[in-house]
């Protein structure tokens, strides 16, 4: 590559990393109500704390791996992401992906996959991808979100019943060992922690829904246990403070067989934040995120989390609608919340250590089932049995294998719904042969005569793949005629299996002499049937016309050339006089 070119490559490249990165318009923003933003901070970190315990422990990485991810990862994404409200950490989707890597490489894989996770979540930003999120059908996106409630549920049962987990991957397989082992051994005292905090959450969200009901509740169940000394694990020691940054929390030999799982981290992780800050957007008056820049700023926070011991992290959408509901008015409402954080990960370990596990399991139980919109889901359900079809394979293989299984199967089976929907829009029609045009003044024997030797078939909506085949057997059916108009003036898109099947169409019709005429070609479509030479034996022959009137003239003289079609002597001429008239051209109509 010649001197100009890099120097060109490198500016280019530089104005992409530049347009992720935070403006000064953007850091300005977050002087502009400081006293709103502290305490929307204050209201979320205090949300926030039961969570980044609970999904610390859930994802088997630990409960200060979940501090240490909200503090870091929280405020790097606030101060390089692309919303001004969104709050990030550890959530339960990502712990549903956590846990099986857990199991196969330990804490240190979970930490590797995070940071080679940030760094596909930064080269998406830089490649401009976050617009291509919007095109996950709601369908997919509700399936999947009711099979990580599912997930999230199931995987607390162990600590909900005070049992020890079993080793087995699957959620479903675990949670029944776990209520085998409790019917064994029963151990009321978590279950009635668990169940407790749960209802708390549940009927507190009901009444007052800005209140911390999640927080009070951990607080009452720890001194409940304290005090009664009850029989429930609880979360252990809590080192004070985070640790140095190290890449020694890091297992680089195992980066071969951990990119596969770190693609999954980085796809749910930018799908995640970015729903995350769409509904941001929604309950706030003017803001609109920046997706790209939201990517870059998840990918730095996953990017630098691991050297801290945390886990990968996304936009979290319970906090950051706390967030967007105690009135937050920039991003430096989610840096008070990691600040927050910070300080009770630096003086509050000790208190911190005492919170009984089946306490947090009530939290995340109660989260998962908050997580469910009833009303999203019977609507979905009631739109159609293809939508419903969706959702239920997308929430099932969730359950079942995981989530990035889940959202390709609910893609694939939306995708080919849609294809059928749209091949079932389009057809292949023979119409009269002046359908659609205007009245002519011709003799009503004239006209059927004419009908006797010409077929006009109209083509209307999409001709693809999953449409031409069945195009092609219709047409070939054809009756017995010498001319076949094709009208084409309805074609909406046509693709090269399309434009191939048609040309077949021809090939079969000529060979069986008909003649075949073709009008109405919108201009667009031109392209790719130049490409394939569809219409160049035609065009060359003069048998491609604008309209479908001037292909019925040709026709008509074809046929009296022929010595097929005699007009009576003394009878009025066929003529298609509508340009002369002041007729308007009938294809016109449904051309661009």
């Amino acid at each position: 590559m010649s001197t100009p070119g890099r120097a060109a490559l490198v500016v280019r490249g530089w104005g992409r990393v530049r347009a992720v990165l935070p403006d000064r318009q953007v850091l300005a923003s977050m002087g502009r109500s400081p006293r709103r933003d502290l305490l929307a901070g204050l209201t979320v970190a205090i949300v926030a704390l039961p969570l980044a315990l609970g999904f610390g422990v859930a994802s088997g990485a630990g409960a200060e791996a979940g501090l240490a991810t909200a503090v870091v990862a929280g405020a790097l994404a606030a101060i390089f992401g692309g919303s001004n409200f969104q709050v990030s950490g550890p959530t339960g989707a990502m712990t549903v992906v956590l846990v099986p890597i857990v199991h196969r490489h330990g804490a240190a894989g979970v930490l590797t996959v995070g940071l080679l996770a940030g760094v596909l979540l930064i080269a998406l930003a830089i490649a401009r991808a976050g617009r291509f999120m919007a095109y996950v059908p709601a369908p997919v996106v509700e399936g999947f979100t009711l099979g990580i409630a599912g997930v999230i549920g199931l995987q607390q049962v162990p600590a909900a019943l005070g049992v020890t987990p079993g080793r087995a991957e699957s959620v479903v397989v675990t949670a029944f060992e776990a209520v085998a082992d409790f019917v064994s051994h029963p151990n009321v005292a978590a279950l009635a922690l668990a169940a407790g905090v749960a209802v708390v959450m549940l009927a507190g969200a009901r009444l007052r829904p800005g209140a911390p009901f999640s927080l009070l509740a951990v607080v009452g169940a720890t001194l409940v246990a304290t005090f009664a000394d009850l029989d429930v694990a609880t979360i252990g020691h809590l080192p004070a403070g985070l640790p140095a940054p190290s890449l020694g929390f890091l297992d680089l030999g195992a980066v071969p067989q951990l990119v596969t799982a770190a693609l999954a981290v980085a796809a749910l992780a930018a799908l995640e934040s970015l729903m995350s800050a769409t509904a941001a957007d929604a309950m706030s008056v003017a803001e609109r995120h920046d997706s790209d820049r939201e990517l870059f700023g998840q990918g730095l926070a996953n990017l630098v989390a691991p050297l801290f011991g945390g886990v990968a992290a996304t936009g979290a959408i319970a906090r950051t609608a706390v967030n967007v509901r105690s009135g937050a008015a920039s991003r430096l409402a989610a840096l008070v919340h990691a600040a927050v954080l910070a300080v009770v990960v630096f003086a509050a370990a000790p208190l911190v250590s005492g919170i009984p596990l089946a306490a947090l399991a009530g939290v995340l139980i109660a989260t998962a089932v908050r997580m469910v919109e009833v009303a999203s889901l019977r609507a979905l359900a009631r739109s159609g049995r293809g939508e419903a079809a969706v959702l239920a394979l997308t929430a099932g293989a969730t359950l079942a294998f995981d989530l990035v299984t889940a959202v390709i199967v609910g893609l694939v089976v939306a995708g080919v719904l849609a294809l059928r929907q749209i091949a079932r829009a389009s057809g292949l029609q023979q119409v009269p042969l002046y359908e659609g045009l205007a009245s002519a003044d011709h003799h009503e024997e004239e006209q059927a005569l004419l009908a006797e030797h010409i077929a006009a078939y109209r083509i209307d909506g999409p001709l693809f793949f999953a449409a031409a085949h069945r195009f092609l057997l219709q047409l070939a059916e054809t009756t017995i005629v010498k001319v076949v108009i094709l009208r084409l003036s309805r074609v909406t898109a046509i693709d090269a299996t399309g434009a191939l099947i048609l040309r077949d169409a021809i090939d079969k019709l000529r060979r069986r002499h008909v003649q075949v005429l073709v009008s109405g070609v919108r201009d667009e479509h031109l392209q790719t049937l130049d490409a394939l030479g569809v219409l160049n034996e035609l065009r060359d022959q003069g048998r491609v016309f604008a309209n479908t009137p001037e292909a019925i003239a040709y026709a008509r003289k074809q046929l009296q050339s022929a010595g097929v079609l005699d007009l009576a002597p003394g009878r009025k001429a066929l003529a298609f006089p509508f340009r002369a008239q002041g007729h308007a051209d009938p294809d016109e109509e449904h051309r661009p």
